[in-house]
C-alpha cells in the first residue's frame, strides 16, 4: 500500500495530466516499444522544436487523468507502452511528427489515439490530422482567397480605365485631324 505523500503525489501528476490534455489543442497517444534511445531522442528533439510536449506516462495515472477529462473513450487505447504528445498552440504539429516518425519506423512505433479540440480521435483520424498543412500555410491560403476577388474587381476597374483613355486618346485624335 503506498504511502500518503506517494499517493498525494500521484494524484497532483494525475491532475497536472488532465489539466494539460484539456488546455491542450490536440493530442497524440503513441506506443513507443522498440525504437533505441537516439531514435527517441532525436524525435524528442524535432517536437520540443515543434512546441509539442512529449512525456512517457504510466497508463493507471492516464486512465485516470482522461476520465477527468472526459476523454473515457482513449481507455482501450492505454495498454502496453505509452507516451503521450500535447500541443496548445498547433493543432496539427503532434500528428503531423508522431505519424512521420510512425511511418519510418517500421511497425517498431506506432499512433494508438488521439484527441483533438475536446473530441477524441482514432489513430486513422490522427493520420488525416497529419496530412492537413501547417497553420500558417493554412491562413495564407485563406488570406489568398479573401484576396482573389479584390484583384479581380482591381484588374476590372484597370482593364475599364485603359479602355477609356484609349477612347478619349481616340477623340483627341479625331479633333486634331479635323481642326487642321
Amino acid at each position: 500500500m503506498p504511502n500518503a505523500r506517494t499517493l498525494e503525489e500521484k494524484k497532483e501528476a494525475v491532475a497536472r495530466l488532465a489539466q494539460s490534455m484539456r488546455q491542450a489543442q490536440s493530442g497524440v497517444l503513441v506506443d513507443y516499444k522498440g525504437i533505441n534511445v537516439a531514435s527517441d531522442t532525436e524525435l524528442r528533439r524535432k517536437l520540443r522544436a515543434a512546441g509539442v510536449e512529449y512525456k512517457v506516462v504510466k497508463n493507471t495515472l492516464m486512465r485516470l487523468a482522461v476520465r477527468q477529462c472526459g476523454f473515457e473513450a482513449l481507455e482501450s487505447a492505454l495498454a502496453g507502452t505509452t507516451a503521450m504528445a500535447v500541443s496548445h498552440s498547433d493543432l496539427t504539429a503532434p500528428a503531423r511528427i508522431l505519424n512521420e516518425y510512425a511511418l519510418r519506423s517500421g511497425g517498431k512505433f506506432s499512433v494508438k489515439a488521439g484527441f483533438a479540440e475536446g473530441r477524441v480521435i482514432s489513430a486513422s483520424e490522427v493520420a488525416w490530422l497529419a496530412d492537413l498543412p501547417p497553420r500558417e500555410q493554412l491562413i495564407a491560403r485563406a488570406l489568398a482567397g479573401f484576396n482573389a476577388p479584390v484583384t479581380g474587381f482591381v484588374s476590372v476597374l484597370g482593364s475599364l480605365m485603359r479602355g477609356l483613355v484609349v477612347a478619349l486618346d481616340a477623340v483627341r485624335e479625331k479633333k486634331a485631324a479635323t481642326t487642321v
